[in-house]
């Protein structure tokens, strides 16, 4: 009991002297909103089931809807923290600027005049990653994209590499992921995650050798868990501080998926495919932003509410059927804090 009390009266202390200093709340997000298509036919793309004529009947009408949606998620993600709302939002399959720049000017988010990075990738159905940042708090430096070259020769979405100021004061590198499915079954194509993983690790490294100390955020869809070998062993991303390394990223989703929590779900099941990492600089309690906290984004709105997938993510289409809700996936964000 003694011991118990001394444990309450430190819990105590901590959170009283959270509680008694002023923080500055940085909300980065990630979401990967499910088929972000416009009705135009591209030639260049296999596109051709977001169009008006096919069977989806993907019209003006259904596209609009997904831009509210998403606009919508934005406007209230991490506000439970930070009015602001995501100062950085990766976005995983988006087919082009055009719908990035239709989603800004919704008047959800509108008044934040996110600024938009995005490169057209080589992945066949023309899905790509891309990034919104706000200015007020970012300021853009540089950014690219680095292409995933698969043993199967098979084209996949880039690497986006974004380089920029945090809040006038902090340097950081986001690298925006979505590597290749698995479509085939998880062990026949776990060798191509591996890859995009061994990809991202060596742009890593290769911000590593200029500033060991760099400040690093890997964000993305990774088609696999926090425990699976392409992030603990190609990416190198663990789950536990006391187990890093030096060059290591620490990955807090894997507390999260341990408990059984995900971010989509299939068979009765959920995986956590939608994780964000950090370097070891932003987990060191100095004068910048350091790491705080991962949620999921898990609000009733976004949950299906009763059938058979009653509690699973809100759907734009299920089987071909048109639901009209807003992603397979539900959007995640870290919070980095700094002494005022």
């Amino acid at each position: 009991m003694k011991r118990i009390l001394v444990l309450f009266f430190i819990s105590f202390f901590y959170v009283l002297t959270f509680a008694q200093r002023n923080y500055k709340v940085a909300c980065i997000g990630f979401y990967n909103v499910e088929n972000f298509f416009d009705t135009i036919d591209d030639p260049n793309k296999r596109d051709e089931e977001f169009t008006p004529n096919s069977p989806r009947h993907w019209n003006t009408q259904r596209y609009d809807i997904k831009l509210a949606h998403i606009a919508t998620v934005i406007q209230k993600l991490g506000t439970d923290y930070v009015k602001t709302g995501p100062i950085i939002m990766g976005l995983a399959e988006v087919e082009n600027r055009r719908v990035l720049e239709d989603l800004v000017k919704q008047p959800q988010i509108a008044n934040r005049h996110y600024q938009i990075v995005h490169f057209e990738g080589p992945d066949r159905r023309g899905i790509d990653v891309a990034l919104l940042y706000n200015p007020l708090f970012f300021r853009l430096l540089n950014a690219k994209h680095v292409p995933v070259h698969l043993a199967d020769h098979y084209p996949t979405r880039d690497i986006l590499v974004v380089k920029g100021i945090l809040d006038h004061t902090d340097t950081i590198f986001v690298l925006v992921n979505h590597w290749p499915s698995r479509y085939g079954g998880e062990k026949r194509s776990a060798p191509n995650r591996d890859t995009a993983a061994a990809t991202a690790r060596r742009i890593i490294d290769s911000i590593f050798t200029i500033n060991p100390n760099a400040r690093i955020i890997v964000m993305g869809d990774l088609n696999d868990d926090p425990d699976n070998e392409s992030v603990v062993k190609y990416l190198r991303a663990k789950g536990k501080k006391k187990q890093l390394q030096p060059g290591d990223l620490y990955n807090p989703s894997y507390k999260k998926f341990k408990k059984g929590i995900g971010t989509l779900a299939y068979h009765d099941s959920w995986d956590l495919f939608d994780q964000i990492m950090v370097s070891q600089a932003l987990l060191k309690d100095h004068n910048h932003y350091k790491f705080w906290r991962y949620e999921i984004f898990n609000k009733p709105f976004l949950l299906q509410k009763s059938g058979r997938f009653e509690g699973y993510p809100f759907r734009t289409y299920a089987g071909g059927q048109y639901l009209g809700g807003y992603s397979d996936h539900l959007p995640v964000y870290i919070l980095l804090i700094k002494p005022q």
